[in-house]
C-alpha cells in the first residue's frame, strides 16, 4: 500500500478526455457529470469517431472541443492518442463515453495524478438497467451501482501499486502530462476492438512508469447492451493478438480466445488462429448482457462452458 494524501499545486490544469461514436445519451451524461464535479475539468475534449460532431450537448462553464479521428474500425488507440495531443491541461482524465464522473473525480485525479506517480485507476460501480434516465442523481446511483466481482477493488486508502500490467484497462483513469509523455502513448497498429489497453500497460512496465489503483477517482458505468467474451469483435481481437504477439513474443485475451475455441467459433489453421463460424443466437443468449445485470462477465461464461455452473436461462 501507497499512503497517498491527494494534493496538487494550485494551478495544476485538468483535461477531461473522452471518445465517442454514437452513444449520444451517454455522452450527456459524462458531461453533466463533469459540470456536477466539486472541482471541474479546465476543458473537454471529445474525440469523435464518426462524421459528425455531437450536438445539443449540456451547457458547461468550461470549454468543450470535438476532434475527429477518421478509421472505419474503432480507432481507439489513434483517439486517445489525439484527445491527449489536443489537451492543454498538466493532467489527463481519460473516462470511457459510458461512465459517468462521481462528483469527486477530478479533484482525486488532480491529486494523485502528479509527475512520478505513473498512470493512476480509479474506481468502477455499474449501473443496472435504466438507473442513469433522465433526472439521475448521484444518491440515487450511489443507491444501486455494484462492483464487478472479478476485478480489483480498490485500496482502502490513497494509491496502491499494481503490479501486474495485464490489469489496466482504460476505462477510467489518469496520468500527469509528463508521465504520458514518457509512455509513448498508444500503439495505433492496433484497431477495432481488443488488445490496445495490455499492450499500452506492458509499454508502461518496459518503460518503468508505474501503474496504482485508487480509491476514489470513481465512476458509474451506464448500462448498454454488449457480450462477454466480446463474440461481436472476433475478427479484431484475433489480429490483435496477433500483433501483439509479434511485438512481445505471446498472444493476449487468452480468456476470450479459450471461450471463443470452447464454443467452437475460433481454431487453429496451423499456428495461426482462425475463426471458425459466425455467432449464432445461442451464442449472443450465452453472453450478452441481459437488462437484469450491471454487467457482462467472461468468468460466468467460461465456468458455464466447463460445466461448473448452471445458467437460469438455459
Amino acid at each position: 500500500m501507497t499512503s497517498f494524501t491527494p494534493s496538487a499545486p494550485k494551478d495544476t490544469t485538468v483535461s477531461a478526455l473522452t471518445l465517442a461514436r454514437g452513444r449520444a445519451v451517454h455522452l450527456h451524461n459524462v458531461i453533466l457529470g463533469l459540470t456536477r464535479q466539486t472541482r471541474q475539468p479546465d476543458e473537454l475534449v471529445i474525440g469523435v469517431m464518426q462524421d459528425t460532431f455531437y450536438e445539443d450537448l449540456p451547457q458547461t462553464d468550461f470549454p468543450i472541443r470535438q476532434v475527429q479521428v477518421a478509421g472505419r474500425e474503432l480507432p481507439l488507440s489513434r483517439a486517445r492518442n489525439t484527445v491527449a495531443t489536443e489537451a492543454v491541461g498538466d493532467c489527463l482524465v481519460f473516462l470511457d463515453v459510458d461512465c459517468i464522473p462521481a462528483q469527486d473525480l477530478i479533484a482525486d485525479y488532480m491529486g494523485y495524478a502528479i509527475p512520478g506517480n505513473g498512470l493512476v485507476m480509479g474506481e468502477v460501480n455499474y449501473l443496472p438497467d435504466g438507473a442513469a434516465d433522465e433526472g439521475w442523481t448521484y444518491s440515487k446511483l450511489e443507491a444501486v451501482a455494484v462492483r464487478h466481482s472479478d476485478r480489483q477493488g480498490p485500496p482502502a486508502e490513497g494509491l496502491k501499486r499494481c503490479n501486474d500490467y495485464r490489469c489496466f484497462w482504460s476505462l477510467n483513469f489518469a496520468i500527469h502530462r509528463q508521465d504520458w509523455d514518457k509512455s509513448g502513448g498508444f500503439d495505433e497498429r492496433f484497431t477495432g476492438y481488443g488488445g490496445e489497453d495490455t499492450d499500452f500497460g506492458r509499454e508502461l512496465d518496459e518503460r518503468g512508469v508505474p501503474i496504482h489503483w485508487a480509491k476514489g477517482a470513481k465512476v458509474f458505468h451506464q448500462h448498454h447492451a454488449h457480450c462477454m467474451p466480446p463474440i461481436h469483435h472476433i475478427p479484431s481481437i484475433l489480429r490483435n493478438t496477433e500483433i501483439f504477439a509479434d511485438k512481445w513474443g505471446h498472444r493476449t485475451m487468452n480468456h476470450w480466445l479459450t471461450a471463443f475455441r470452447l464454443m467452437g467459433l475460433v481454431g487453429n489453421d496451423g499456428d495461426a488462429l482462425v475463426q471458425l463460424r459466425e455467432p449464432d443466437a445461442d451464442d449472443f443468449a450465452l453472453c450478452e448482457q441481459q437488462s437484469d445485470q450491471p454487467y457482462a462477465n467472461t468468468a460466468r461464461v467460461l465456468r458455464y462452458l466447463r460445466g461448473e455452473e448452471r445458467i437460469a436461462a438455459e
